[in-house]
């Protein structure tokens, strides 16, 4: 089962604090560049994996999709997600992505934020995505980069210079990586930017764009503390489809 640590008193306290938690998506500053990877919304039948507070559901519906169905394994997420969502056609369901079944076809959008880099079990959960999408479905998602979380200690260093630099070790081995992050002992499963890629290639799909993402000139001038995010990849975004 996935670590489900979002149900930690300590985590879930931490959590809320993020400004992605109290703002939404217009907290997260990699919203605006995955937007653009999302396909027309007008009644799609989306299903979000990991979908925590129900930020994204909420954002479907309003871009016109006609059905959306909110996975995550936290009771405490879902019931954030529940009392924030008075729109009935939004469905939330408690389901460990490590042992994911979907109905075949089912889905025109999958999709998925910073979830995907605590998954064991990925191989198969690409597998189950690609059958429940339709031909031509998109799946788009966002995960913690390789180069984050590579090192068995990460955080930044200090130069010689005064520069911060994020020292990169342990890059080819993939696998768990223990951090404290809210909590002790968050588990994360690292793994090589190629591995993610050639993964959704070996389940079927077509890879339609990549971004290891980084803050905008303009998104620094109004918010310098993510100045340091243009230094080195925190996340990555992906889209990819299933064949029509």
């Amino acid at each position: 089962m996935t670590q489900n640590i979002y149900d930690d008193q300590a985590f879930f306290d931490g959590y809320a604090q993020l400004g992605r938690s109290q703002f939404g998506l217009d907290g997260a500053p990699e919203w605006p560049s995955l937007k653009a990877l999302l396909p027309d919304m007008k009644n799609a039948r989306v299903v979000d994996l990991g979908c925590g507070y129900g930020w994204f559901c909420r954002a479907a519906r309003e871009m016109g999709a006609g059905d959306v169905l909110g996975l995550d394994v936290s009771e405490k997420m879902l019931d954030k997600a529940r009392s924030m969502t008075p729109d009935t056609v939004i469905h939330y369901e408690r389901r460990d992505l490590e042992t994911l079944t979907l109905p075949e076809a089912s889905f025109n959008l999958a999709y998925s934020s910073l979830t995907l880099h605590y998954i064991d079990a990925l191989p198969a959960m690409f597998r189950t995505v690609y059958q429940a999408l339709e031909a031509g479905g998109h799946f788009v998602f966002s995960a913690e980069h390789p180069v984050y979380t590579a090192p068995s200690e990460p955080g930044w260093k200090l130069s010689g210079q005064g520069h911060k630099t994020w020292p990169v070790e342990g890059y080819q081995r993939e696998g768990q990586r223990v951090t404290d992050w809210f909590a002790e002992g968050v588990i994360k499963q690292h793994r090589k930017l190629g591995t993610y890629i050639n993964l959704l290639i070996e389940a079927g799909f077509v890879i339609c764009h990549l971004d290891e993402w980084g803050p905008s000139a303009k998104q620094i001038a109004a918010y310098p503390d993510l100045a340091e995010e243009a230094e080195r990849p925190m996340l990555f975004l992906m889209s990819v489809q299933k064949p029509r």
